[in-house]
């Protein structure tokens, strides 16, 4: 009997003991001590800084969330235009964050009123950063129209400030995305008290911030300016951090700053517009879903608005609107934002209004044989100038590079304050397996520079041999200015001329005001030169989601 008594406590003993170790396991706090040596962090006598309090990802300004799946990119239904540039296949995309409506005049007017503030366009230094950033408004006008209206009051007027931006080729909206990365960092270090109130207005060309400055040598943020002049008086522009016992400037790893304001990827768009998020049927997966809203038609089903458009397209030849006082789109050309009931993304526009501007260069064939998996076509791989001290290279006034585009038009490589980007190099690319060079546009696309062994030697200019080797055969116009700024255009007239695709197409996704309803369908792709633009292309900013896949962190039930 006292054996038995004996095994039982032993076995209470074993189940108590062992219940409370899952509950230490479970209860165990590691925010203050290390999980990997059970060191305390963040301590006054020193040792690793770490911010335990810090949050999941904000939602930026203008941005609304997007979570990642899979998905079924590219055209399932029948394909009358024969493009054949758009086979279905399977994709997965990460979760990230897409502007709710297209960037409107008003958002692109900030830009141009900071731009002129800091950089004056009078002085000979800066001219060419505010007239290489301004849209075209050329580009409303037709040889046999009469559309002088909106070349001269489109952007500029009131009226117009919530229309979607038009006139802005790609090269001037990625400009915008890392201009907008910047004004919306620089505003979180000041609300957290971070850098001196107002710092902002009151920065001078070359004393800009630039959130990869502030992050890579934050004593060079605003031109390495410890102090600015406010009211007559002297002040901090660029404090340490008050919150922390370290006095250290704010890291990446204090979760503060937001990733990077960029165009949405192909991949990314198409899955937005789509808007798989708020139906759960096989057709829907498999590809079946035909524009961003449910259903086949273009028009309403719903008791209130049957009959009324969706989207602002083009009815038919002649009709861009409908019957005056019974409109069919309350549209004759862009209409204003929101104009239109969102997708279940809560997006806008996705389909009709304009046309957009996504980041990926165009190929005819998505190449999903070697990447299925946050697909893009277009990395150009960079890192920062370390000069000879072992610096970083901070772009100034005096070494401003301008670059001349094939249309003649001069913007300025890099802004004074940002850091000098070059490409990389063996350092980075020695015996790597997942890249092997800076430049992976051409990448298995069946040119010969894509080639794995593939070696140019000779001059650093294509000889005629291997310019006829060349699978995408376009025209290479040659366009520089001299020291007066006077253009010299050198149009290339070669017969042999066979394709106008290059790597300096990129794609633009939708259809807009000028377009039929064929190309409402968020599967369709089409390309444009990156650095011209037209009255019927916009865009919207997208940035990417760090963390959790989920809004909040944590796994769906079932």
């Amino acid at each position: 009997m006292n054996f038995r008594k004996t095994q039982i406590l032993q076995l209470f003993i074993v189940v108590i003991s062992t219940l409370l170790m899952v509950s230490c396991n479970k209860t165990r706090d590691y925010k203050s001590s290390s999980r990997a040596t059970g060191w305390k962090m963040n301590a006054k006598e020193g040792g690793f800084q770490h911010n335990p309090d810090a949050k999941e990802q904000e939602t930026g300004p203008g941005l609304v969330f997007i979570e990642g799946g899979t998905f079924t990119m590219g055209k399932v239904q029948d394909d009358p235009m024969h493009d054949w540039n758009n086979t279905p296949n399977q994709q997965h995309v990460q979760s990230f964050y897409m502007d709710e409506t297209e960037v409107t005049n008003l958002m692109y007017h900030e830009y141009l009123d900071w731009l002129k503030t800091v950089f004056p366009p009078e002085d000979e230094n800066y001219k060419n950063i505010y007239k290489g950033a301004l849209p075209d408004t050329l580009v409303w006008r037709n040889r046999l129209g009469y559309n002088e209206v909106m070349t001269n009051n489109y952007l500029r007027h009131p009226a117009y400030s919530d229309y979607p931006t038009v006139g802005v080729s790609w090269i001037q909206a990625v400009e915008f995305c890392n201009w907008r990365t910047d004004r919306v960092n620089e505003m979180i270090l000041e609300v957290e008290g971070i850098t001196s109130r107002d710092a902002r207005y009151n920065a001078k060309a070359g004393e800009t911030f630039s959130t990869k400055t502030y992050l890579n040598a934050p004593t060079q943020t605003y031109g390495g300016n410890d102090s600015i002049t406010r009211g007559g008086k002297r002040s901090e522009s660029l404090a340490k951090r008050s919150k922390d016992s370290t006095n250290l400037y704010v890291q990446r790893k204090d979760g503060l700053l937001m990733p990077g304001y960029r165009l949405p990827t192909e991949a990314e768009w198409e899955y937005a517009a789509l808007g798989l998020v708020g139906l759960r049927s096989y057709n829907v997966y498999r590809g079946r879903k035909k524009y961003p809203w449910d259903g086949q038609y273009t028009r309403s089903g719903a008791r209130r608005s049957r009959g009324d458009q969706l989207a602002n397209f083009k009815q038919g030849d002649g009709d861009y609107g409908g019957i005056a006082g019974w409109s069919d789109d309350g549209a004759d050309i862009t209409a204003e934002v929101k104009s239109y009931e969102p997708n279940d993304y809560g997006l806008y526009d996705m389909a009709g209004n304009v046309a957009e501007w996504v980041a990926d260069v165009y190929r005819p064939i998505v190449d999903d044989e070697f990447n299925d998996f946050n697909y893009y076509r277009g990395n150009v791989y960079t890192k920062n100038f370390i000069d000879k001290d072992g610096k970083v290279k901070i772009v100034t006034a005096d070494s401003i590079v301008y670059d001349t585009l094939s249309n003649g038009k001069i913007i300025a490589r890099d802004l004074p304050g940002e850091i000098v980007q070059v490409p990389v190099d063996e350092n980075e690319t020695y015996l790597r397996t997942n890249f092997s060079k800076s430049d992976n546009i051409d990448y298995r696309d069946g040119d010969r520079s894509s080639t794995r062994y593939y070696q140019s030697f000779g001059d650093d200019d294509e000889s005629e041999e291997e310019d006829s080797k060349r699978m995408y055969n376009s025209p290479k116009h040659q366009v520089s200015a001299d020291s007066s700024g006077t253009m010299d255009r050198q149009y290339d007239k070669d017969a042999s001329r066979t394709s106008l695709v290059n790597n300096e197409v990129r794609v633009y996704k939708g259809g807009s005001w000028r377009d039929r309803d064929y190309w409402l369908d968020p599967a369709q792709r089409r390309y444009f030169p990156q650095d011209m633009s037209t009255d019927y292309i916009g865009f919207r900013c997208a940035m990417s989601r760090v963390g959790s896949k989920s809004k909040k962190g944590k796994r769906p039930t079932h």
